[in-house]
């Protein structure tokens, strides 16, 4: 099928899928030590699992662990390198993912959006600037009560509809492509159980990116911190002269954090930062969780370092306190990685540019699966979703948004079968 064939497809199955995916539930927690972290993010998975086995795939699957497998065959002849599309079915913990009620905002005139559940929840024109380039297109929100769960329900959609077009355009030439959907990104353990060697690929691309026509081949380099102060415990009736307060030490750490630079509220572009995630204890012993980011791996340590000296100086005021500052790796930035297989994003970006689209590369202040998949082995550049303002009650989609996607996914194949 020629590139202008795949663009002249418009029987997309995209937004109704995403609509009744986005009434599932699948929100992870942090604090459950199990695989998933909830068992509901399962519901979705059978659900995927059935309609990818009804379209033909037969190895369709979910493991134990909540992770989806599936294979669309090769149809040519040539040897093609095997590639992965992935998605996460779980949803941010920061806003609730429960009874979603999607609306779809048709012939968008770049009007603020007032949500009918609260109408103190206002997409305003003004705060979401791609709102400027959906004028005509079809906008889907939650109702004010819940996220939306673009994030990432519309990559999974995508990739879901770009597989019925797979199946159905037999002469969309293409070789093994595979089909991973994951649980637990959100809390960082998307691919702690990934089987790469079931998966059999060779590269991937995560659907998990924002504004249509980017694709992202840098994340932040990540790790995080535990500061630990023991403080001394005393009868508070009792405690002039000799009570040192972990609660009251942990504080003033965290007052003494620089306001200017190295925090996310004074920081962008390729800015790092360190970042106090939690505080929680008792006058006898605190902690405080930190995320450290930088573009730059090497930055870390400089990062880390600072926020120790921060931590030393205040806590060596108090001579009977003492602290342990514990730091572990999250994840590093995939540029590291992708640099090595330039093609990877050269057919990702031609891909969108074969759709019409203007293809932007770009960093991401954040992560992916990929990031972690990346440097597991596979190599995994982060294409656009076209989901927007993630994790919250004003998040939004366009149809024709993720129309493009899935667009862009029947082109990525193609082009490493005609490449």
């Amino acid at each position: 099928m020629s590139n202008f064939e795949i663009n002249n497809i418009n029987d997309f199955s995209v937004s109704e899928r995403f609509q009744r995916y986005v009434q599932i539930d699948t929100q992870s927690d942090a604090s459950s030590p199990t695989c998933p972290s909830t068992e509901k993010q399962k519901n979705l998975g059978r659900l995927l699992v059935e309609e990818l086995l009804a379209l033909g795939v037969a190895d369709a699957a979910m493991d134990d662990n909540g992770y989806i497998y599936a294979t669309i065959p090769s149809n040519t002849d040539k040897k093609v390198p095997t590639i992965c599309f992935c998605s996460h079915m779980d949803t941010s913990p920061d806003s609730s993912g429960k009874d979603v009620k999607p609306l779809v905002h048709r012939n968008y005139q770049g009007q603020d959006l007032v949500l009918p559940d609260d109408n103190n929840i206002i997409i305003k024109y003004a705060e979401h600037p791609d709102l400027a380039n959906q004028i005509g297109n079809n906008i889907i929100t939650a109702s004010g009560k819940t996220l939306l769960g673009a994030d990432d329900k519309a990559g999974i959609a995508e990739i879901m509809d770009a597989t019925r077009l797979f199946m159905q355009h037999p002469e969309i030439k293409h070789g093994d492509i595979k089909i991973l959907f994951t649980p637990d990104e959100e809390i960082g353990r998307g691919v702690d159980k990934a089987d790469l060697k079931r998966l059999a690929a060779d590269f991937a691309y995560t659907m998990d990116g924002e504004k249509a026509g980017t694709i992202e081949d840098e994340t932040f380099s990540a790790d995080g911190a535990i500061l630990t102060i023991h403080g001394v415990s005393v009868h508070p009736g009792f405690a002039k002269g000799k009570m040192q307060s972990a609660i009251k030490i942990a504080s003033a750490v965290v007052a003494a954090l620089p306001q200017d630079r190295l925090s996310p509220e004074s920081t962008n572009k390729k800015d790092g930062f360190v970042h106090p995630t939690n505080i929680s204890g008792t006058v006898e012993k605190a902690e405080i969780h930190f995320i450290i980011r930088d573009h730059k791996t090497a930055n870390l340590e400089k990062h880390e370092a600072e926020l120790e000296s921060i931590a030393k100086n205040i806590i060596e005021q108090y001579p009977n306190c003492s602290y342990t500052f514990e730091v572990k790796e999250q994840y590093r930035n995939m540029k590291e990685i992708l640099d090595q297989f330039p093609q990877i994003m050269e057919i990702g970006i031609e891909a969108i540019t074969r759709t019409g689209m203007q293809a932007e590369r770009r960093s991401i202040r954040g992560g992916t699966d990929g990031s972690r998949l990346s440097f597991m082995g596979l190599p995994c550049p982060n294409i656009f979703a076209g989901g927007h303002a993630f994790h919250g009650k004003q998040e939004w989609v366009s149809e024709q948004d993720m129309q493009k996607a899935v667009l862009t996914i029947l082109h990525v194949a193609a082009l490493w079968e005609e490449k």
